[in-house]
Protein backbone atom coordinates (compact mmCIF):
# COMPACT_ATOMS: atom_id res chain seq x y z
CA UNK A 1 0.00 0.00 0.00
CA UNK A 2 1.52 3.46 -1.02
CA UNK A 3 0.67 6.88 -2.38
CA UNK A 4 2.07 8.60 -5.37
CA UNK A 5 5.01 11.42 -4.28
CA UNK A 6 6.44 14.21 -6.36
CA UNK A 7 10.19 13.88 -7.13
CA UNK A 8 12.14 14.95 -3.72
CA UNK A 9 13.23 18.56 -3.37
CA UNK A 10 15.95 17.84 -1.39
CA UNK A 11 18.96 15.22 -0.29
CA UNK A 12 18.47 15.63 2.91
CA UNK A 13 15.93 12.06 2.00
CA UNK A 14 17.19 9.28 1.81
CA UNK A 15 15.60 5.02 2.34
CA UNK A 16 17.71 2.31 3.92
CA UNK A 17 17.83 -0.87 5.42
CA UNK A 18 16.43 -1.08 8.94
CA UNK A 19 18.08 -3.78 11.05
CA UNK A 20 18.05 -2.48 15.22
CA UNK A 21 16.02 -3.08 17.90
CA UNK A 22 15.15 0.93 17.97
CA UNK A 23 14.55 0.91 14.26
CA UNK A 24 12.18 -1.67 14.19
CA UNK A 25 10.03 -0.25 17.36
CA UNK A 26 9.89 2.91 15.23
CA UNK A 27 8.51 1.69 12.20
CA UNK A 28 5.72 -0.12 14.05
CA UNK A 29 5.07 2.97 15.46
CA UNK A 30 4.91 4.53 12.16
CA UNK A 31 3.29 2.27 10.81
CA UNK A 32 0.47 2.70 13.73
CA UNK A 33 0.63 6.28 13.07
CA UNK A 34 -0.19 5.87 9.26
CA UNK A 35 -3.12 3.90 9.53
CA UNK A 36 -4.85 5.82 12.48
CA UNK A 37 -4.42 2.19 14.33
CA UNK A 38 -4.95 1.60 17.79
CA UNK A 39 -2.97 -1.65 17.89
CA UNK A 40 0.12 -2.31 15.68
CA UNK A 41 0.00 -2.73 12.32
CA UNK A 42 2.71 -4.92 12.55
CA UNK A 43 4.77 -5.74 15.88
CA UNK A 44 8.55 -5.37 16.33
CA UNK A 45 8.70 -8.79 16.93
CA UNK A 46 7.36 -10.09 13.23
CA UNK A 47 9.63 -7.53 11.96
CA UNK A 48 12.61 -9.14 13.58
CA UNK A 49 11.61 -12.22 11.99
CA UNK A 50 10.90 -10.63 8.56
CA UNK A 51 14.45 -9.18 8.44
CA UNK A 52 16.51 -12.00 9.72
CA UNK A 53 14.12 -14.10 7.49
CA UNK A 54 15.73 -12.82 4.46
CA UNK A 55 12.71 -10.73 3.88
CA UNK A 56 12.69 -7.02 2.54
CA UNK A 57 12.57 -4.27 5.99
CA UNK A 58 13.41 -0.61 4.94
CA UNK A 59 12.43 3.03 6.45
CA UNK A 60 12.19 6.38 4.70
CA UNK A 61 14.30 8.94 6.53
CA UNK A 62 13.75 12.91 6.42
CA UNK A 63 16.73 15.04 7.99
CA UNK A 64 17.64 11.66 10.21
CA UNK A 65 14.13 11.30 11.35
CA UNK A 66 11.92 7.90 10.80
CA UNK A 67 8.82 9.11 8.20
CA UNK A 68 7.94 6.12 6.59
CA UNK A 69 8.35 1.96 6.62
CA UNK A 70 8.18 -0.92 4.23
CA UNK A 71 7.74 -4.24 4.93
CA UNK A 72 7.73 -7.66 2.90
CA UNK A 73 8.54 -11.20 2.31
CA UNK A 74 9.83 -13.51 -0.06
CA UNK A 75 7.20 -15.01 -2.27
CA UNK A 76 6.57 -16.46 -6.26
CA UNK A 77 4.94 -14.76 -8.66
CA UNK A 78 4.27 -16.23 -12.23
CA UNK A 79 6.47 -19.36 -11.54
CA UNK A 80 9.03 -16.85 -10.70
CA UNK A 81 11.05 -15.50 -7.32
CA UNK A 82 9.28 -12.45 -6.19
CA UNK A 83 9.14 -10.06 -3.57
CA UNK A 84 5.54 -9.19 -1.72
CA UNK A 85 5.74 -5.77 -0.08
CA UNK A 86 2.55 -6.42 2.43
CA UNK A 87 2.75 -2.54 3.92
CA UNK A 88 4.68 0.58 3.06
CA UNK A 89 3.52 4.27 4.48
CA UNK A 90 4.30 7.09 4.90
CA UNK A 91 3.61 9.78 7.76
CA UNK A 92 1.54 12.91 5.69
CA UNK A 93 4.00 15.87 6.46
CA UNK A 94 6.21 13.49 4.44
CA UNK A 95 3.99 12.72 1.40
CA UNK A 96 5.62 16.13 -0.78
CA UNK A 97 8.87 15.00 -0.81
CA UNK A 98 8.89 12.04 -3.18
CA UNK A 99 9.76 9.06 -0.74
CA UNK A 100 7.12 7.26 -2.03
CA UNK A 101 8.65 6.64 -5.77
CA UNK A 102 11.96 6.39 -3.88
CA UNK A 103 10.88 3.56 -1.67
CA UNK A 104 9.16 1.46 -4.71
CA UNK A 105 12.45 2.14 -6.19
CA UNK A 106 14.71 1.18 -3.48
CA UNK A 107 12.75 -2.13 -3.33
CA UNK A 108 13.40 -2.82 -6.78
CA UNK A 109 17.12 -1.85 -6.76
CA UNK A 110 16.97 -4.67 -3.47
CA UNK A 111 15.36 -7.69 -5.32
CA UNK A 112 17.68 -7.12 -8.48
CA UNK A 113 20.02 -7.51 -6.05
CA UNK A 114 18.83 -10.79 -4.94
CA UNK A 115 17.61 -12.06 -8.35
CA UNK A 116 13.99 -11.85 -7.82
CA UNK A 117 11.56 -11.22 -10.68
CA UNK A 118 8.76 -9.45 -9.67
CA UNK A 119 7.72 -7.09 -6.54
CA UNK A 120 3.44 -7.65 -5.47
CA UNK A 121 1.86 -6.08 -3.62
CA UNK A 122 -1.94 -4.97 -2.77
CA UNK A 123 -4.21 -1.63 -2.94
CA UNK A 124 -7.72 -0.66 -2.52
CA UNK A 125 -9.19 -0.44 -6.32
CA UNK A 126 -10.93 2.64 -4.69
CA UNK A 127 -8.68 4.84 -3.92
CA UNK A 128 -7.63 6.80 -6.69
CA UNK A 129 -4.02 8.53 -5.59
CA UNK A 130 -2.77 4.57 -5.31
CA UNK A 131 -3.92 3.68 -8.44
CA UNK A 132 -2.71 6.32 -10.35
CA UNK A 133 1.00 5.83 -8.84
CA UNK A 134 0.71 2.17 -9.43
CA UNK A 135 -0.60 1.27 -12.44
CA UNK A 136 0.34 4.76 -14.37
CA UNK A 137 3.78 5.98 -12.86
CA UNK A 138 5.27 2.90 -11.85
CA UNK A 139 3.74 0.52 -14.65
CA UNK A 140 2.53 -2.06 -12.56
CA UNK A 141 0.11 -4.95 -13.78
CA UNK A 142 -3.09 -5.89 -12.35
CA UNK A 143 -3.08 -9.08 -11.50
CA UNK A 144 -5.91 -10.24 -9.97
CA UNK A 145 -8.92 -8.71 -8.10
CA UNK A 146 -9.14 -9.71 -4.66
CA UNK A 147 -12.89 -9.23 -2.59
CA UNK A 148 -12.74 -8.13 1.23
CA UNK A 149 -9.02 -9.92 0.82
CA UNK A 150 -8.60 -8.91 4.84
CA UNK A 151 -12.48 -9.43 6.12
CA UNK A 152 -12.90 -6.43 8.36
CA UNK A 153 -10.72 -4.17 9.49
CA UNK A 154 -10.49 -1.58 12.48
CA UNK A 155 -8.04 0.96 11.19
CA UNK A 156 -9.29 4.88 11.20
CA UNK A 157 -8.33 4.51 7.03
CA UNK A 158 -10.46 0.97 6.24
CA UNK A 159 -12.84 0.70 9.15
CA UNK A 160 -17.04 0.98 7.87
CA UNK A 161 -15.88 -0.81 4.83
CA UNK A 162 -15.26 -3.77 2.90
CA UNK A 163 -11.22 -4.53 2.38
CA UNK A 164 -11.49 -5.33 -1.69
CA UNK A 165 -8.10 -5.51 -3.20
CA UNK A 166 -6.06 -6.06 -6.21
CA UNK A 167 -2.83 -7.03 -6.45
CA UNK A 168 0.00 -5.71 -8.53
CA UNK A 169 3.12 -7.01 -10.13
CA UNK A 170 6.31 -4.94 -10.95
CA UNK A 171 8.48 -6.46 -13.41
CA UNK A 172 12.22 -5.99 -11.58
CA UNK A 173 14.21 -5.86 -14.60
CA UNK A 174 11.68 -3.85 -16.85
CA UNK A 175 11.68 -6.59 -19.58
CA UNK A 176 8.12 -7.43 -19.76
CA UNK A 177 6.02 -6.71 -22.01
CA UNK A 178 2.49 -6.42 -22.05
CA UNK A 179 0.75 -8.26 -24.86
CA UNK A 180 -0.65 -6.15 -27.36
CA UNK A 181 -4.55 -5.00 -26.74
CA UNK A 182 -7.50 -4.28 -28.99
CA UNK A 183 -8.48 -0.68 -28.41
CA UNK A 184 -11.50 -0.78 -29.68
CA UNK A 185 -12.44 -3.32 -27.00
CA UNK A 186 -11.44 -0.63 -24.58
CA UNK A 187 -14.06 -0.30 -21.08
CA UNK A 188 -13.86 1.89 -18.72
CA UNK A 189 -14.50 1.64 -15.17
CA UNK A 190 -15.16 4.35 -12.82
CA UNK A 191 -13.81 5.35 -9.28
CA UNK A 192 -15.15 7.82 -6.22
CA UNK A 193 -13.55 11.01 -5.76
CA UNK A 194 -12.54 10.28 -2.25
CA UNK A 195 -13.33 6.95 -0.83
CA UNK A 196 -11.62 7.87 2.84
CA UNK A 197 -13.86 10.96 3.04
CA UNK A 198 -16.96 9.12 1.51
CA UNK A 199 -16.59 6.44 4.55
CA UNK A 200 -16.84 8.74 7.12
CA UNK A 201 -19.78 10.56 5.51
CA UNK A 202 -21.78 8.59 3.34
CA UNK A 203 -21.76 4.52 4.45
CA UNK A 204 -24.97 3.62 1.72
CA UNK A 205 -22.32 5.46 -0.99
CA UNK A 206 -19.32 3.92 0.23
CA UNK A 207 -21.59 0.30 -0.62
CA UNK A 208 -22.74 1.27 -3.39
CA UNK A 209 -19.37 2.06 -5.55
CA UNK A 210 -17.33 -1.02 -3.67
CA UNK A 211 -19.78 -3.34 -5.22
CA UNK A 212 -20.47 -1.39 -8.85
CA UNK A 213 -15.93 -1.68 -9.06
CA UNK A 214 -16.02 -4.75 -7.68
CA UNK A 215 -18.68 -6.07 -9.91
CA UNK A 216 -17.19 -4.36 -13.08
CA UNK A 217 -13.51 -5.46 -12.59
CA UNK A 218 -13.88 -8.62 -11.91
CA UNK A 219 -16.04 -9.32 -14.68
CA UNK A 220 -13.98 -7.60 -17.23
CA UNK A 221 -11.05 -9.66 -15.82
CA UNK A 222 -12.73 -13.05 -15.87
CA UNK A 223 -13.82 -12.31 -19.44
CA UNK A 224 -9.90 -11.98 -20.23
CA UNK A 225 -9.58 -7.85 -20.35
CA UNK A 226 -6.18 -6.44 -18.80
CA UNK A 227 -5.79 -3.10 -17.15
CA UNK A 228 -3.96 -0.72 -19.42
CA UNK A 229 -4.50 2.57 -17.79
CA UNK A 230 -5.72 5.09 -14.58
CA UNK A 231 -6.52 8.26 -15.96
CA UNK A 232 -6.22 11.26 -13.96
CA UNK A 233 -9.93 11.69 -13.75
CA UNK A 234 -10.33 8.70 -11.51
CA UNK A 235 -11.14 5.73 -14.55
CA UNK A 236 -9.56 2.16 -15.06
CA UNK A 237 -9.10 1.57 -18.60
CA UNK A 238 -9.35 -2.05 -19.72
CA UNK A 239 -8.50 -3.59 -22.87
CA UNK A 240 -8.85 -7.00 -24.46
CA UNK A 241 -5.78 -8.90 -25.32
CA UNK A 242 -5.22 -9.52 -29.32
Amino acid sequence: MTSPQDEPSSEDVEIRLLSSAVELEEASEILMQVWGSNTPIVSREMLRAVQHSGGYLSGAFEHGRIVGASFGWLARHDGEPALHSHVTGLLPGARHLGLGRLMKFHQREWASARGISWITWTFDPLVRTNAWFNISVLGGEIAEYLPNFYGQMTDSINANDESDRVLVAWRVDGAHTPTGTDPESRRHVTTPEDIVTLRRTDPDATVTWRRKVRDALMAALADGFVVVDFTKDGAYQLERPL
